[in-house]
């Protein structure tokens, strides 16, 4: 199995879009890239722009190669739409690539769904299916797909339990020799989600931290995902790639050192370096109008 991290925080942008190689089977998992509209009070600088086409451009070539597409839940960081959106990765064209003649697996679009995510749910579908060659609503379901199984868990809070976001489903890729979970915006916050984890077992674990940058509105999210993913480390031995929401605040390498097992972002995995755009966007628009000022990264290396 060939397990390739394709966009996240980590690389500049909001995303965990992932591909997975298995036994011949090409799995796109959660194709979307976005940025934050505002950070700071301040809008995407330069740099994060241009590094969102980079990773569009990429995510559309990896796209043509895959057999199949899974879609964890409907926020723009984790699906392409079919329309023109500030900052997302959109326009029906660019999303016809990602989804013409592919095999969906996806949240489904009624259940367990808040109702922004069912609006955008609604409209995805409207495109997709007549362009799609099969579309599958995943939730706790499983599949065999020529001796690649596909299991997905059902649906689980978008980080806390009552969480107002909504429900995302997990995956769990098994080809007989691997088991990789990529359990999307779980945020390490909730139960169920945890437990999932741990009965499945994986060899490897693709998930995003709590959203800490968040402050006090994500009061206790630090302690709670160490806890959890603690853990998940101790009853499985997963090797871990944690990105995603993490990575939007700048201590994050903290986050990191508090864990049993020290575990990579998408960058690490690559072994490029990280270049956690978002968290260091007021240092940007410094750097654009000529002030100086120190980053922790080279903004102009190409992800």
């Amino acid at each position: 199995m060939r397990v390739i991290p394709l966009a996240s925080e980590s690389l500049g942008v909001r995303s965990l879009a992932t591909f997975v190689e298995a036994s011949g089977l090409k799995i796109l998992i959660d194709p979307g890239v976005a940025l934050g509209p505002k950070r700071y009070g301040l809008p995407p600088a330069k740099v994060e722009l241009e590094t969102l086409q980079q990773m569009r451009r990429k995510l559309q070539g990896y796209a043509k190669r895959a057999d199949v597409v899974t879609i964890s839940h409907y926020h723009y960081d984790h699906h392409t739409p079919f329309f023109e959106g500030l900052y997302e990765s959109s326009s029906e064209e660019y999303a016809r690539e990602i989804y013409a003649g592919k095999f969906l697996f996806i949240k489904h679009p009624r259940e367990n769904i808040n109702f922004s995510q069912r609006k955008r749910a609604w409209a995805f579908l409207k495109n997709a299916e007549p362009i799609a060659k099969k579309i599958e609503f995943a939730d706790g379901r499983a599949f065999d797909l020529g001796g690649v199984k596909l299991e997905f868990s059902p649906a689980v809070p978008h980080g806390s339990e009552g969480s107002k976001l909504g429900f995302v489903v997990m995956v769990l890729i098994d080809d007989g020799s691997k088991r990789v979970i990529h359990a999307s915006d779980i945020q390490l916050l909730n139960r169920k989600a945890v437990e999932w984890i741990i009965a499945k077992n994986p060899d490897l674990l693709i998930t995003g931290g709590p959203p800490t940058y968040l402050g006090k509105r994500a009061e206790g999210s630090w302690e709670t995902g160490i806890k959890n993913l603690n853990e998940i480390i101790r009853e499985t031995n997963a090797e871990i790639i944690l990105d995603h929401h993490i990575v939007r605040d700048k201590r994050y390498p903290e986050f990191f050192d508090e864990l049993e097992k020290k575990p990579k972002t998408f960058a690490g995995y690559l072994k490029v370096e990280d270049r956690p755009l978002e968290a260091y966007r007021r240092e940007l628009h410094k750097r654009e109008k000529g002030e100086e000022t120190e980053l922790p990264f080279s903004p102009e290396e190409k992800p």
